[in-house]
């Protein structure tokens, strides 16, 4: 059974989301919080293996329980899907640099918002769509990093910059392995050696580092299919 825990400020969405939860077979909830302080509180008493966040909550918002969650040694094992009402790129770039593995909008299909929990529960980050496009184009739009590429990349091979280039754009693993005439199994091996290599939680951590070390800028990298 997947662990969730429920964090909303809004009672009547906590509940939804609780009863939604209940409803799969291979999901149970583990809890509710109201406040940000109620959910890094529970996620250290509960232990749930993905916790529900909403972004605007008193007392701490969803972005610094976020923060604390991932920080601590206590619940490292916990991943986090931020859900707002608001897609507004500054929330999806403080919620993934503060360890989110994912961001999805409150008015997500019942459906989807449940295989996204089993995705973010099985170590995979995901971003919907939309917010990935808008988050693209925020950084596309921010000065060029002040990190040096070179130290941050170190170790990291030229195969492994094309993947995680092409995963910051949005493509998905069958897609990577089309562009670059990679098989599907090889293209997985490379992620996997980068989450190692880059200390990175899961695949939307990817994202953040290839953004905030100038390897994805305004001006897209190219790469060269079938390169090796």
């Amino acid at each position: 059974m997947i662990r969730v825990l429920v964090a909303d400020d809004q009672a009547l969405l906590r509940g939804s989301f609780r009863i939604l939860v209940d409803t799969a077979p291979d999901l149970t909830a583990v809890g509710e919080a109201g406040t940000g302080v109620e959910a890094v509180d529970l996620a250290r008493s509960e232990s749930p293996d993905v916790v529900l966040m909403d972004v605007r909550m008193p007392e701490m918002d969803g972005i610094e329980a976020t923060r604390r969650i991932c920080g601590s040694a206590d619940t490292a094992g916990v991943r986090v899907l931020m859900l707002t009402t608001f897609d507004l790129d500054e929330y999806v770039y403080a919620a993934l640099r503060a360890g989110a593995s994912g961001f999805l909008l409150k008015d997500t299909p019942p459906g989807e918002l449940l295989a996204a929990i089993r995705v973010i529960a099985s170590g995979e980050g995901l971003l919907a769509p939309t917010v990935t496009r808008r988050l693209i184009a925020e950084f596309s739009r921010r000065p060029e990093p002040a990190r040096p590429l070179a130290r941050e990349l170190d170790g990291v091979t030229d195969r492994e910059r094309d993947v995680l280039a092409l995963i910051a754009r949005g493509l998905s693993n069958t897609e990577i392995a089309d562009h670059l005439n990679l098989s599907l199994a090889t293209v997985k091996t490379h992620i996997g050696r980068l989450l190692g290599k880059l200390g990175a939680r899961d695949r939307a951590q990817l994202v953040i580092v290839a953004y905030e070390t100038g390897l994805v800028s305004a001006a897209p990298r190219s790469v060269t299919p079938g390169r090796r």
